[in-house]
């Protein structure tokens, strides 16, 4: 979101201010404006915003993709890090994909990192989308959501 002041009077200043949410980013970002004007010697110039996103968990990947072809079976792992300077405990909530997927949290270190490995099933041939919701005790974070879609060709 950008605000700025419409008209500055030759040799005079004015301001441009950038606003970025960061809802649902984490980690490095990086985003551009271009800014017009009726300048001929400075036609548009590009402003950068760079920041690092801290927060409470981090989820690599955030969605998990098990399309394979028809009789294959895949493995994908999302890996779990607690952002913040205390434990991290993980308890498995809803999961909406029984029949389809099978997945298994692993502590890698301990209250600090965790992979959960999905596995797709057999099955008949089609997609399917559904949800593995976890809960925190982290009250920044109380439930990460996984995202997990998947089908045979």
């Amino acid at each position: 979101m950008a605000s700025f002041d419409r008209a500055i009077p030759p040799g005079s200043e004015g301001s441009v201010k950038l606003s970025v949410r960061t809802q649902g980013y984490q980690g490095k970002i990086h985003k551009t404006a271009t800014v017009h004007t009726n300048d001929p010697s400075m036609q548009t110039f590009i402003l950068e915003v760079r920041a690092h996103v801290q927060v409470a968990i981090v989820v690599a990947p955030p969605n998990v993709n098990l399309t394979v072809r028809e009789g294959e079976s895949v493995t994908r792992v999302v890996t779990i890090k607690a952002g913040l300077d205390r434990p991290l405990r993980l308890t498995p909530g809803r999961f909406t994909l029984a029949e389809r997927v099978k997945y298994v949290i692993e502590e890698k270190e301990a209250g600090r990192q965790y992979r959960v490995l999905f596995t797709s099933l057999p099955g008949p041939p089609g997609s399917y989308y559904g949800i593995l919701e976890l809960k925190t005790n982290y009250p920044e974070k109380e439930m990460i959501v996984i995202k997990v879609r998947g089908g045979f060709r």
